[in-house]
């Protein structure tokens, strides 16, 4: 009996191994695919946004006729637009970027956007105040609004999933086979320095 007792041992420590990399195998792809499911609403909510802006601009353009200073703020503030929105388009990606480079890349670009929007949106209401009571104008401001809260919440949520894996994937033993099966932290939003200053409208 003796001679069959370390080889017993032996299997039972590879089949405690191989039911354990299984289980958090398995733990990891479900995880993951939880994080890749909420960058895509994300995703969503920041197309949604890129949807909103050219009507936006549209709505502006129908009033911006006859002052052409004016008329050349409010374009100086659109071209600013365009460039954050050419920006955030570029670095759109649909899998979670896989390095804090790309990352923070794809969330300076976005910042971006939102900053230049902000001040679009500023020129246009000290350009045209008669424009504050536009129904149309009203509306996409509300639904620009309720997109900026839809991506702090969405965002708000991504943050909790991704800290919960980066938690799994760091912890003992699981960090092990995290590393054997190609599982690594993932980068995290980090607050915007530039949003503790309000934007401001410089022409």
């Amino acid at each position: 009996m003796k001679k069959y007792i370390i080889p017993g041992i032996i299997l039972a420590i590879v089949a405690f191994l191989a039911l354990n990399a299984w289980s958090t195998y398995n733990s990891f792809v479900t995880i993951d695919q939880d994080v890749e499911a909420q960058w895509g609403k994300v995703q969503v909510q920041y197309q949604r946004r890129m949807d909103l802006i050219p009507n936006l601009v549209r709505t502006v353009q129908g009033y911006a006729a006859h002052e052409s200073e004016t008329y050349e703020n409010v374009t100086r503030a659109r071209a600013g637009l365009d460039a954050a929105m050419n920006a955030a388009g570029a670095d759109s990606a649909s899998a979670v970027p896989a390095s804090e480079t790309d990352f923070q890349r794809y969330n300076s670009a976005q910042d971006g956007l939102n900053r230049a929007l902000s001040i679009y949106v500023n020129a246009v209401r000290e350009a045209y105040p008669d424009l504050k009571a536009d129904t149309q104008f009203v509306s996409l401001q509300d639904q620009l609004e309720g997109t900026e809260n839809r991506i702090a919440t969405e965002r708000g949520r991504y943050t909790e999933i991704v800290r919960d894996y980066n938690v799994r994937v760091r912890k003992f033993p699981a960090n092990i086979w995290a590393g054997l099966f190609g599982y690594h932290a993932k980068p995290q939003f980090a607050a915007d320095e530039a949003a503790a200053t309000a934007p401001t409208v410089q022409f």
